[in-house]
This record gives C-alpha cells, structure tokens and sequence, in this order.
C-alpha cells in the first residue's frame, strides 16, 4: 500500500508512476503481437493451438461455436431470480440509452445548400465477454440490440471441459444474441479482427478485458474498429468527514476482486485520520470475503492513499488520474459543486448509498468505461458507438454560386488548383 500527500513534494511523481504501471508491459505487446500474427495467418488452427498452449482447453474449430439451442437451453435453465435480475439489467439499460439513439436531421447552411446527417447501425460487431461475467453480455449486447445491429457476435472464454456459464448465455439470449463463439483472450480478437475459416471477422470490437485482450485491441485497431481500451478495473474514492468507512472500504475492495492483479484502487481522503479508518475497515472486512487473497495481492501492487486538504486538490486528483470510477463519498452540499470540477471520469457515482457494483449491473449506463487515463479522450460506451455516421450535402446551382468565391480561395491558398477548377467549371456558362 502507497499513501502520499498532496503537498509533499514528490507528489506529482508518485501519482504518475503509480498510473504508469498500468500500461501494457513490452513482453506483453510482443506476447500479444505474435498471438495475433499466429491467428492471422493459421486461422482456426492458431486459436486452438493458443487456447490449447496458454488455457489448456483442447478445442477442434468445430466445437468453437455455441449454438443458439445452447443458448436457450441455458436460458431455460438459469433460476428464476438469476433470470429475473438480467432481464432487470437489460431493461435499466436499454432505457437509459433509449435516450441517446441519434436522429438524422437536416439543415440549410448559409449557402442554402441542403447539409444533414445519416446513421446507420454497424452490419457485424463482435462482443468481448470476460470469464462469467453476464453483465457484460447486457452492457454492450442491449446496446447492439437498440442501435438494431444486423449480425451480434459473442466471444467468450470457456473451461477446460469447453462449458460457459449458464448465466452469460442466458444474458445472450436475452440481448438476442444467435452467434456466440467458446474462444477468449488475444484469440478471440484476432478471429474478430481476421477472421478465420469457421468465424467471419467483424467490424467492430466492442468489451473489456485484460490487459492482454486490451493490448490485443490496441493492435488490431485499423484492420477492424475498436471502441474504447477498457482493461483492469479502476475506483477512485473521494471520502471526507461525512464519509461512512464502512461503504468506502467495501467499494474499495469490490474492485479489486476482479483478479487479474492489475487493477487500481485509490483512495482521496480529506484528512489523513479518515484515511487510517477506511484502511482499518478494509482489513476486518477482506477477512470475510472469498476472493481475499486476490484482493490482498492486488491492494499490495495496485493500492494507493492520496491524503489532500480541500475538495479542489481532490478534483485535481481526480481529473489527472481520469479513473473509470469515480465515488464521491462526501457531504450532500459539496456534491454537485464538485461533480462540475470533474472533466474525465468514466462514471461519477454521487453519495453514499451509489455503490459503483450499481453501476456495474442494474443502474443503466454501460459498465464499459474507459481505464488507464484514457478518459482523458475517451467517454463510456454509448449507443451510439454502435453506429456509423454519414454527412449528406446536396448544392443547387444558385447555392453553389454564392460559395464558390471562398472555395476559390482556398483552392488559391493551399495551391490546389484542380480543386478550384471542379468549382469554376460549373459556373463557366456565366
């Protein structure tokens, strides 16, 4: 566990080594970079020999797909109240982004050319889903779903026996996922991403992962669309005096379960008691929690206590470290005033009773946020990251006529004279 204080000295450093050190390693961009070279050029064979090589799971390529009789079997065989919670989760989520669907619209512009926009949902997109993680499934496959994406592809990883969880096809079934594929990690992007023999690549990659799936999407951005890096979980919890340790110490260990060891737990107290009492409440409560020894390694390595002295130190901890999560456990009267000052979280859970495990299930928005500072660029999954985008301009005669003295003199400017000549030419009858 790190803790430092915003004035001392050195601050400024720590706080970037520690959010440096969740970048991808350079032996896992070369690791990742000869999986997907073995994928492109073996296709079929090269998933099975890396699944068979890294997982251990010995699958022929016609034991990749999972059948949509699969998928509804498990759907049948999932309890009810199991059944009933993602059927909650698809519904909180398709409302909240039922919201956002963009609208084609025209205009005039001051030419009075007509100008305007199209969308069109994206024809294939493969979906990332994470080891049992059925909320996955609902925060990026309800989107799909809404945005009426054509072809809705799922991959996921299995276990050695080639099972899935009953609850991440159930989750499928209920997103109306048909095509759905028992192949996870770097693998499962590059079969995205290239195609195989059995699995007909994508347009678009959509899901979280590791930090090995995450350097995977970073590579193949360009053969194939990304939509953001979302890698290991990130909290960040800003606690004054009002704050219940209690429920900031649970958030806190809540996202440090996930597992993979890379995740980032930070804490921003206002004072450096508050600190010492949220730390004392996480260690009774890890004593009762099943995953604690993977909670304990990651607290080791991915921990850190930010000590600072008012709000606006806090936001400015905030905004640097852009974190996926973001808990503001303070007093009712400084929570929209400070919500203003944030410019890059990924989610701003407000008070004390907006635990972010909420926001990873039911409350609505995609759990699929940015992580690794990129909410500096990037915002959370939106429907709309399930469409493409195309600008509509249609000039008449007269309309052309009053724009092409600029557009002439851009074509002067930047010494492109066949650009203005495809103007002049239409107006030489004048």
């Amino acid at each position: 566990m790190l803790e430092v204080t915003y004035s001392s000295r050195r601050f400024r450093e720590t706080l970037e080594r520690f959010c440096e050190a969740a970048n991808a390693s350079s032996a896992i961009v070369e690791s990742v970079s000869k999986i997907l070279a073995n994928v492109r050029s073996k296709g079929d064979r090269g998933i099975a020999a890396t699944l068979r090589r890294i997982d251990g799971i010995r699958l022929k390529p016609s034991q990749f797909s999972i059948t949509g009789e699969a998928i509804e079997t498990a759907k049948k065989r999932l309890p009810r109240g199991e059944l009933k919670a993602i059927r909650e989760s698809v519904a909180s989520v398709t409302e909240f982004h039922q919201n956002a669907l963009p609208k084609p619209w025209k205009s005039r512009n001051a030419h009075g050319a007509m100008i305007g926009e199209q969308f069109y949902p994206i024809d294939r997109v493969g979906l990332y889903i994470p080891t049992n993680l059925a909320s996955t499934v609902v925060m990026t496959g309800a989107l799909a779903k809404l945005a009426k994406v054509p072809e809705i592809v799922a991959f996921t990883p299995c276990d050695e026996n080639g099972e899935v969880a009953d609850a991440v096809m159930a989750a499928m079934s209920l997103c109306g996922i048909t095509e759905a594929y028992r192949v996870g990690g770097v693998a499962a992007i590059g079969a995205m991403a290239y195609g195989t023999e059995s699995i007909p690549a994508v347009s678009k990659i959509f899901g979280p992962g590791n930090a090995f799936t995450v350097e995977a999407k970073r590579q193949v951005f360009g053969a194939v669309g990304v939509d953001l890096l979302p890698g290991p979980s990130e909290v960040l919890v800003v606690a004054d005096h009002t704050a219940n340790p209690k429920f900031v110490a649970a958030d806190l260990l809540a996202q440090a379960e996930h597992g993979s060891g890379r995740e980032k737990i930070y804490l921003v107290s206002l004072r450096k008691e508050i600190a010492k009492g949220i730390r004392k409440e996480m260690r009774e409560q890890i004593k009762s929690l099943c995953r604690k020894a993977v909670i304990r390694e990651t607290l080791k390595q991915g921990f850190i206590s930010v000590i600072v002295a008012s709000y606006e130190e806090a936001a400015e901890v905030a905004n640097y470290v852009a974190p996926e999560h973001l808990e503001l456990e303070i007093a009712s009267s400084e929570l929209n005033r400070m919500t203003k000052s944030i410019k890059s979280a990924g989610a701003i859970m407000q008070g004390e009773w907006s635990a972010t495990a909420l926001g990873d299930f039911v409350a609505g928005p995609s759990h699929e946020l940015p992580t690794g500072r990129a909410g500096r660029y990037f915002s959370g999954l939106q429907v709309r990251d399930f469409f493409r985008r195309s600008s509509v301009i249609r000039y008449s005669k007269a309309s052309l006529r009053k724009a092409a003295p600029a557009a002439l003199a851009f074509s002067k400017m930047e010494q492109l004279d066949g650009h203005g000549r495809s103007v002049s030419v239409r107006l030489e009858d004048e």
